[in-house]
């Protein structure tokens, strides 16, 4: 065996197998600026490698279309930012603490330019329709994530009984992208509405203080308007 095979490390790619990774890695990174700097509607072959600093070809190549380029940068680019901040997500303790999370990453986002991203395949979507499944498989990165944390906070608290985790995971998603884009045209309506949960958060940590009597007080009561509505 030679010294070259016996030096190299188990699973290390090949050095043609390193450039195509490095060339694929480079298209969508590239993806994910043009779609930033120059919106969907110029997230072109030539715009991409450009901004990659490829060939042209090496987009069909390797992704065999610009939709499939961009499809892969959005589970991508999720994959990213999720593991960005995957750690703090999972040491968050409260639902006051989560709402403060999701200010901090909402500021993180937009300096960095990913509110626009989003916003670009939001809309791009529904005129590409293989971005949907990317799209959708991004935001569920996210709602996972977010479950986990909703299931431990709530864990022990009178509104365990009264909460599907996964139904809230995906309203509390839903609630951040649209807020994401709303504030692109009303400012002062995105801060009020980041006050109102940061509110709700108040009211959360309010009952997750309340002693043992009157937690099953509440307890009672929401059990109670729970079989009116049924």
């Amino acid at each position: 065996m030679s010294g070259d095979v016996k030096d190299r490390k188990a699973g290390e790619p090949k050095g043609q197998d390193a450039r195509s990774l490095e060339t694929r890695e480079k298209l969508l990174e590239g993806a994910l600026r043009t779609l930033v700097e120059q919106g969907i509607a110029k997230a072109s072959a030539r715009a991409i490698a450009t901004t990659a600093g490829v060939n042209q070809a090496l987009v069909f190549y390797h992704f065999g279309s610009v939709d499939e380029l961009l499809a892969a940068a959005c589970r991508h680019g999720a994959e990213q930012r999720v593991a960005r901040h995957r750690e703090r997500l999972r040491s968050v303790g409260s639902l006051t603490e989560l709402l403060a999370f999701g200010r901090e990453l909402h500021e993180e986002e937009r300096a960095a330019g990913h509110v626009a991203f989003l916003g670009q395949l939001l809309a791009g979507a529904q005129a590409h329709p293989r971005l949907v499944p990317a799209t959708a498989a991004g935001l569920d990165l996210w709602i996972a994530e977010i479950e986990q944390v909703l299931v431990r906070v709530l864990a022990g608290t009178p509104l365990a009984e009264f909460t599907d985790p996964a139904g809230l995971a995906r309203a509390v998603g839903a609630s951040f992208v649209g807020l994401e884009l709303y504030e692109g045209v009303d400012p002062a309506g995105a801060e009020a509405a980041f006050a109102a949960l940061e509110q709700l958060g108040a009211l959360m940590a309010a009952v997750e203080e309340l002693n043992p009597v009157a937690r099953k007080a509440v307890t009672y009561t929401l059990r109670r308007q729970s079989s009116r509505r049924n």
